[in-house]
């Protein structure tokens, strides 16, 4: 467990997995595997979540999860919480009817889609994903929710990689945001 001289924060970041020089030369990927191996680290973060959104100002009505590792602790976040769960899909992978987003890459662009009946007007939702980079799929989750009706009350992650931008341009857009660990300057 955590002690107070080695908090929640640091004892996640030493349990993420720095890989250099991939998916390209330069890189440094943050790997979040390591935390979802171990039970007890797993828990640790799950925990760090639920502590959080259990107050009753930040209690969410619908826990939504970001293709593909959002889904992992946004759906244990939700059953910990006893809400709703809902995916926010890359194009394709939803059978009914859905709405969707585009969004700019790097490279290209990429879409994502919600189905139509996954929220109702007026639902407070947690948008969740594993890291924050440049931001993009988190802020097609949070336009695709506002489509519905829903009100995107935080957009929460394990990382965050500010040097990229992604969580100033989120804040900008007028979403809370809460992360556990943060990499700037490493």
């Amino acid at each position: 467990m955590p002690t107070s001289s080695y908090n929640v924060q640091d004892y996640l970041r030493s349990h993420i997995r720095t890989v250099p020089n991939w998916p390209a030369p330069g890189v440094q990927f943050r790997d979040i595997t390591p935390l979802l191996q171990n039970p007890k680290v797993f828990r640790v973060l799950i925990d760090a979540f639920v502590h959080r959104y259990m107050d009753p100002h930040l209690r969410p009505d619908v826990v939504a999860g970001l293709d593909a590792r959002g889904f992992i602790v946004g759906s244990v976040l939700a059953y910990e919480l006893n809400v709703g769960f809902v995916p926010v899909r890359k194009k394709g992978k939803l059978p009914f009817t859905t709405v969707e987003e585009t969004y700019e890459l790097e490279y290209g662009s990429a879409t994502v889609e919600l189905h139509t009946d996954a929220v109702k007007q007026g639902d407070r939702v947690l948008l969740v994903g594993d890291l924050i980079a440049t931001g993009g799929t988190m802020l097609a989750g949070k336009r695709l929710l506002e489509k519905l009706g829903a009100t995107v009350m935080e957009g929460a992650a394990i990382v965050d990689l500010p040097e990229l931008g992604g969580s100033q341009r989120l804040r900008d857009s007028g979403l809370a945001l809460f992360t556990l660990v943060d990499f700037a300057g490493h």
